[in-house]
């Protein structure tokens, strides 16, 4: 059920060294203003409807099915929150959950660990947060990484997201850390919005000092794509995040340093995390930060790692190949063989359209519990139709 992709020794010796080893699961909660944009996501139909997303993800994580939310899950254009994942093998396996307010428009109806962050606004403006925010919210990962690290008792520590519009934040700070990403993110869509995404990093970027260059191409498998050339000149990557990230990739960034000093580390998610990855990768270089690569690891969904509208593998290694940073090395990428082609509910079977594919940590909770109770197909998708049939149960 847990299939490596990339970086596959290193991979194995993780998951052998935390094989019978019960994780904490840690939810960073965020929004950005690039969510807004119509069409730049399909975490909930409308913009309006993206503005309280994470809020209610954060809701039915924390108390599940039988909860009457003060924010109820948002309709999608099709298929269903992951957050029915996640909280399937959070409350399956008692797994310890903790919460962290990285910077939300409103505060969740949960107990919840407030970081004092703000939410960013569009990164088209190249002024997304203050650099005194940012520093902020990496100082408050730093912290609660190593306090993180001291609970999950030589285990390890999954940190798992809830960002809307992320993707596209992600595909900025990766194109300014100098990393070849275009063409090869996700999204929530079927079909990845390349060309919206990418005009709206060309904009962010743009506004800044990063030097526009000329139209280059750029190509996604075989088809051909024209994109704008970006050539960023900077220097530190948390003026890049200042500029265009979103509050969460900072503060993970920062809970994943501290916290792989001592104890393992699961990324959870795909296009997101692996720019959180090459973020903190990069500030560890310039800033001479210690941490352990080794113990980190990205966990995702195969209806990521094998989208056939992004490159997820190709980017994964192309972190490895960066110039920029040279000791900036490839992740180890896993991902969960779950398939949702034999559910009885056609919101799970939209997963297979293409539809979703990731979010709040459910590649990573699913990659937990086969390894820590080896658990297959048939106990987990039991587990997540179950909290599909007891939401139905109590709003009829």
């Amino acid at each position: 059920m847990i299939r490596i992709y990339t970086q596959i020794k290193q991979g194995e010796a993780w998951l052998q060294r935390y094989s019978d080893r019960l994780p904490l699961f840690t939810c960073i909660l965020g929004f950005t203003e690039t969510a807004l944009i119509p069409g730049i996501s399909a975490a909930g139909k409308t913009p309006e409807d993206r503005l309280y997303t994470a809020c209610a993800d954060a809701e039915y994580l924390y108390y599940g099915a039988e909860h009457n939310p003060k924010f109820p899950l948002p309709p999608l254009t099709a298929g269903a929150s992951p957050v029915f994942i996640s909280r399937a093998v959070v409350e399956s396996l008692n797994i310890p959950l903790y919460l962290f307010n990285a910077g939300l428009p409103q505060p969740p109806a949960v107990p919840i660990i407030d970081l004092g962050g703000f939410p960013a606004k569009c990164l088209s403006t190249g002024a997304a947060m203050s650099l005194a925010t940012v520093q902020h919210l990496f100082e408050q990962g730093l912290l609660w990484g190593e306090r993180l690290a001291t609970q999950a008792e030589q285990g390890y520590v999954i940190f798992s997201e809830c960002v809307v519009g992320g993707t596209t934040t992600a595909l900025a700070i990766l194109t300014g850390l100098g990393i070849e990403a275009v063409g090869k993110v996700n999204s929530s869509h079927p079909i990845c919005n390349h060309e919206q995404k990418w005009q709206v990093v060309v904009e962010g970027l743009g506004t800044g000092d990063w030097g526009l260059g000329d139209k280059g191409t750029r190509g996604q498998g075989d088809k051909e794509k024209n994109y704008p050339s970006i050539s960023p000149s900077f220097s530190n990557p948390l003026e890049l995040a200042a500029a265009v990230g979103d509050p969460m990739q900072v503060v993970v960034a920062g809970m994943a340093i501290a916290a792989s000093r001592s104890c393992g580390v699961m990324l959870a998610g795909g296009t997101q995390m692996l720019a959180v990855y090459a973020l903190l990768s990069a500030i560890a270089e310039v800033y001479n930060l210690s941490w352990q690569p080794t113990q980190v690891i990205v966990g995702t969904t195969r209806w990521v790692a094998e989208d056939p509208t992004g490159d997820t593998v190709a980017l994964a290694l192309n972190l490895g190949k960066n110039r920029q940073y040279p000791q900036m090395q490839a992740p180890p990428l896993l991902a969960t063989s779950l398939s949702f082609a034999n559910s009885r509910y056609p919101q799970l079977q939209a997963y297979e359209q293409g539809f979703v594919k990731e979010g709040v940590g459910a590649g990573a909770a699913c990659i937990a519990a086969s390894l820590y109770q080896n658990w297959q197909q048939e106990q987990l998708l039991l587990a997540i139709e179950s909290q599909i049939e007891r939401l139905m149960k109590r709003s009829s």
